[in-house]
């Protein structure tokens, strides 16, 4: 094969891992470039205090074999970062993955020459290969805000998704934090623990839902084992991937009683399931605005301080219009007195300081330890940061500069040959990822067979990508998501980036029913080329 597969795969997380998997049993010459020194992909690079899966860890996994739900142990409700590279690894010894894959690898170009890919890595190596494939997560890119002054801090400033694996000691010192979506909620409490002092920069006051993490008992885990095939049968048929279906009672016909005590019972529940406890919670304003009351009504009986809490009080999105996170003791970190909330929105951030951060007001708080959990260029950044360009030499930044725009997530009109997996049009963030991922490869798997026996090029056309786009528009406007205007579903975190709703907000069971019908219909979605002339 030398340095010419007829796949290429970027990226060793879920996706590229069951990517090769999947490859190989079909006889198709495969292999991975990974920019990290090993398998993990977000679980490899996401190491910061209280990294944490929302996903329960039963179904954050992988359901393409029986022996591996059956042989590994979790053992926790909600799996931390640790554990979760660990399945990683495992998988990748069980099936002798690592062999196909060149670690320590970043990708800094990939050009279609008319015929083939051939990409360039940031070591001077040059692949060629015929269909490439992007496995690079959707949250990968990281976002660090431009603030003035940054290069002059005398401390140490880290982002939580680029966290030093030997990790950052802030014991008994001055620590700050700027950014409260999920990432934030779930390393603010951990690091409050040990700080000398920890200052909350919040621009956004964000929803949260207690996630109720507890070991996984052996009674439980054997449950789930012997249920799998039930399990996952639901999740094939659910709106975001996960195995529990959304609630069909009607919440604003009940007494407000009866209401109180069903928001009670799933917020006892906790995690993603409270979302799921409430029927129409992203379609209808005046449903929402029950479950929005109510989660603010847990927040000033959490927080001791009325002022504070005030300050933490959601206002500006429905719920679950941006991603909802899940927590462990997030609210009551603020009665801590160690802890300082600072509200950036009224006094915002003018500069970073040898000793601290200036707000607009003149106000300095000293720090020795910055931590920017600003997130990520969603979706589209992963993509856009390989350099990729297609026909005619056409740049994907050039392609996208209005917004991102794909058909089914999978493809890119003008990029030959070049399969996303959960690239932006598709449901991916909204839905539980690894259901998604295999979804994705199984169908990209399908496509590359169908091609390589027929012996054929396929892109997206232009009419097709533009009435997926349309589609996209569609369902993200049937809900009430379009409406966080500060949500990085919208690209809203990342200046200058075009404000596109990314995501496919139609639903996974309704997504993958296209998917099989485009495949089924022979794929009239796609061009498809023949690479050769018959002789004449």
């Amino acid at each position: 094969m030398g340095n010419d597969p007829e796949v290429l795969v970027i990226g060793a997380g879920f996706a590229g891992l069951y990517t090769i998997h999947r490859l190989r049993g079909l006889g198709i010459s495969v292999h991975g470039l990974e920019a990290a020194d090993d398998v993990g992909g977000t679980w490899y690079w996401n190491r910061y205090p209280g990294a944490r899966c929302d996903s329960e860890s039963y179904y954050y996994c992988y359901s393409f074999s029986r022996e591996l739900e059956q042989e590994w142990e979790w053992s926790e409700r909600y799996p931390g970062q640790a554990e979760i590279l660990s399945y990683l690894e495992h998988v990748a010894d069980r099936f002798d993955l690592r062999r196909s894959f060149s670690f320590s690898t970043r990708v800094v170009a990939a050009e279609w020459d008319g015929d083939r890919w051939v990409v360039d890595t940031a070591d001077g190596t040059r692949w060629t290969c015929r269909w490439l494939v992007t496995a690079v997560g959707c949250l990968s890119s990281a976002n660090v805000p431009d603030i003035p002054g940054l290069e002059s801090f005398a401390g140490t400033w880290h982002h939580t998704g680029q966290w030093p694996h030997e990790g950052v000691d802030v014991t008994g010192q001055r620590v700050g934090v700027l950014g409260t979506g999920s990432t934030g909620i779930q390393a603010i409490p951990v690091l409050a623990a040990s700080a000398g002092h920890l200052t909350v920069f919040q621009r956004t006051a964000n929803f949260s839902i207690p996630a109720r993490n507890a070991p996984l008992s052996a009674s439980e885990a054997a449950g789930y084992k012997a249920d799998y095939p039930a399990i996952r049968a639901v999740q094939q048929a659910s709106t975001n991937g996960h195995p529990f279906v959304v609630s069909d009672v009607d919440t604003l016909a009940l007494p407000a009683g009866e209401r109180r005590d069903l928001f009670e019972r799933a917020w006892e529940r906790g995690g993603l399931r409270f979302r799921a406890a409430v029927r129409e919670v992203l379609t209808d304003p005046a449903v929402n605005d029950q479950a929005s009351e109510f989660i603010r009504s847990k927040i000033r009986s959490t927080v001791r301080d009325p002022e504070v809490a005030e300050t933490l009080l959601p206002r500006d999105h429905p719920f679950a219009t941006k991603r909802p996170p899940i927590d462990t003791e997030y609210f009551e970190t603020y009665n801590r007195s160690n802890v300082t909330l600072v509200d950036v929105r009224a006094d915002p951030v003018a500069e970073i300081t040898p000793d601290g951060v200036r707000l607009a007001s003149g106000a300095e708080h000293g720090l020795d330890v910055l931590v920017f959990a600003t997130g990520f260029d969603a979706l589209s950044g992963p993509l856009l940061r390989l350099g990729i360009r297609g026909r005619d030499g056409v740049a994907l930044t050039d392609a996208w500069a209005e917004g991102a725009a794909t058909y089914l997530g999978l493809g890119v009109a003008g990029f030959p040959n070049l399969f996303t997996i959960t690239g932006p049009g598709s449901p991916s963030v909204l839905t539980n990822m690894p259901t998604s991922i295999e979804q994705h490869v199984d169908w990209i798997a399908d496509l590359v067979a169908h091609l390589r026996a027929r012996d054929l090029d396929a892109e997206p056309t232009p009419q097709a990508q533009e009435r997926w786009a349309e589609h996209v528009r569609e369902a993200a406007d049937a809900t009430l998501l379009p409406q966080a205007a500060s949500s990085w579903y919208l690209g809203a975190n990342v200046p200058g980036k075009p404000r596109v709703f990314l995501p496919y907000a139609g639903g996974f069971a309704r997504y993958r029913e296209m998917c099989d019908a485009e495949a089924d219909a022979g794929y009239p979605g796609f061009a498809l080329r023949e690479r050769r002339r018959a002789s004449a």
